[in-house]
């Protein structure tokens, strides 16, 4: 029997005055542990110009993590392909891929992964919708691929490693492209929970299989808190809700120590907003999780659950981890049994 894989997604949160060098250090000892664990990949984000991730460099930290673990995938979660130009692109991942072969995934994205202000600096056409990304997901396949006739422009190291991509989104758009490629897909619930459901039908209802993907591959990337009873992982979760309200209040998201209660901390309208990021949310105790990650497994067909999990503590962070392995060893991906096997839903907070 086949269990549910999962795997961690990991933004390298710093706590209030802290060093980017001791997050980095506590993020290779979470992949480690998820090694340990049994998950089968260690995704590190991109973003820029936000005070309390440590995530911008995102395919040195891919470098640095791959190399202080064995067999764990690492990758990107993703590569903001707008940002870079696919020929960087496929050079890095091409390297990373011929020191640590087998275990390097490519997720892209087309967001900017940053403000206004930092796609600025980060040379971004200021009137770029993202409508290029098909081209530049062409031109990056090109680079990674076999060389082909009259190419004057290769990857070295690059050029035929096939490094595995994914395609990241937060809408139906990406979900569209991949199905359309041919390509596993990742949807960011962890921020963005109301178009999952419609995301994952129109991926999953209109996907062309490929040679390398002759099935479609869901994987869901949300926000995932697991401890010994449901109340203390409430608790534990308030530190997301905290990371969420600075988000909104446009201060720096360090990661800060759980509270008792949220009901003094936020006006009722930055509560409707937090709670809209994150909707998806599925926080308990291990049965609870169960339940509540078979019907998402019910309802979306997912394949794959990558998790988010920013609690404080790192002790309690890893143990949420053991804990989420556990769970997933006693559940399974649903098989898709029909093109209409997923109906719209929307998630409730």
């Amino acid at each position: 029997m086949t269990h549910l894989p999962v795997s961690v997604l990991d933004l390298v949160g710093l706590h209030p005055n802290e060093s980017a060098k001791a997050a980095i250090a506590r993020t290779v000892d979470l992949a480690q542990q998820a090694e340990r664990f049994g998950y089968r990949r260690f995704w590190l984000a991109e973003h820029h110009s936000i005070a309390g991730l440590a995530c911008s460099a995102t395919s040195v930290l891919i470098g640095h993590v791959a190399g202080q673990t064995n067999s764990i995938r690492v990758g990107s979660g993703g590569i903001m392909l707008p940002n870079h130009a696919p020929l960087v692109v496929a050079e890095q991942f091409g390297t990373l891929e011929s020191l640590y072969p087998g275990r390097i995934d490519l997720g892209l994205g087309r967001a900017p992964g940053g403000d206004y202000d930092a796609m600025r600096a980060l040379r971004r056409a200021l009137a770029q919708s993202g409508d290029d990304f098909p081209a530049l997901l062409e031109e990056l396949q090109a680079y990674l691929g076999p060389a082909r006739p009259n190419q004057r422009v290769f990857a070295f190291p690059g050029q035929g490693t096939e490094v595995p991509i994914t395609l990241l989104g937060s809408s139906t758009y990406s979900a569209a492209l991949a199905a359309h490629k041919g390509l596993p897909f990742a949807f960011a619930a962890h921020f963005a929970p109301q178009a999952l459901y419609a995301a994952a039908q129109i991926y999953l209802e209109t996907y062309k299989p490929g040679e390398r993907h002759p099935r479609p591959h869901l994987i869901a990337a949300i926000p995932v808190v697991v401890a010994e009873t449901d109340e203390e992982a409430a608790r534990l979760f308030t530190t997301v809700q905290l990371r969420f309200l600075r988000l909104i209040r446009n201060q720096p998201v360090e990661s800060l120590p759980p509270v008792d209660s949220m009901d003094a901390l936020w006006q009722p309208w930055e509560r409707e907003a937090v709670e809209s990021k994150l909707g998806a949310a599925i926080v308990g105790s291990e049965p609870t999780v169960r339940e509540k990650l078979d019907q998402l497994l019910r309802t979306t067909y997912a394949s794959e659950i990558i998790a988010v999990t920013d609690v404080y503590e790192h002790e309690q962070r890893i143990d949420s981890y053991r804990r989420l392995a556990t769970v997933a060893k006693s559940l399974q991906p649903h098989r898709i049994t029909g093109a209409s096997a997923v109906a719209p839903a929307s998630i409730a907070p």
